[in-house]
């Protein structure tokens, strides 16, 4: 049996540039797994997210183009307006579809279709966030044999993402910000 692929997916709201950085700025530039993130941005303008993580993060970070094979050590975030999806082959997909729990993109919609992509192989981090978004993502990450890694609500700059996420996944290891990047070295490296 062949070795099984790994991936990483992120998803964050409020407050959520932040614990980005300092979830991705430990993680070396030969990190063996492709990282695909959403986090909530207004609809109607560009995304300076890629830019401002790029500068201090040694993963290549772009904004995800539509049918690009995702590849490890980088880091894809989905563009306004748009959900990003994990193809069973690999791909990445955008999708204007209708927005969920009024997000789009939508947390839920990136864990669901990698969870489906990568199974036992995908851990998805849920980060800081005001509304439910990423929840039945993380189930559904959980329910495929996934790893579900969730902030510490305590630390986190709005509760309820984080609160729902854990809450859908009794199994998640819920830990402070300042150590899910260590955790992540040793999921996708073991």
């Amino acid at each position: 049996m062949g070795r099984i692929r790994k991936a990483v997916v992120i998803g964050a709201s409020a407050g959520g540039l932040g614990a980005l950085s300092a979830v991705l700025t430990p993680l070396p530039h030969d990190f063996p797994a492709p990282v695909m993130a959403v986090i909530h941005l207004p609809p109607d303008r560009d995304s300076m997210v890629p830019a401002l993580l790029a500068e201090g993060c040694a993963l290549r970070v772009v904004e995800a183009e539509d049918k690009i094979a995702a590849e490890a050590g980088c880091v894809y975030f989905a563009p306004p307006d748009y959900h990003l999806l994990v193809e069973l082959d690999g791909r990445l997909s955008l999708s204007s579809d209708d927005p969920v729990l009024f997000s789009r993109p939508s947390i839920d919609v990136l864990f669901e279709s990698a969870a489906d992509a990568y199974g036992a192989g995908l851990t998805a981090v849920v980060l800081t966030g005001a509304n439910e978004d990423g929840a039945a993502g993380a189930r559904a990450v959980a329910s495929a044999g996934g790893r579900v890694i969730v902030q510490e609500p305590q630390s986190a700059y709005a509760t309820a993402m984080p609160l729902a996420a854990a809450a859908a996944v009794p199994a998640a290891a819920v830990l402070p910000l300042n150590a899910i990047a260590a955790e992540l070295l040793r999921e996708v490296a073991a």
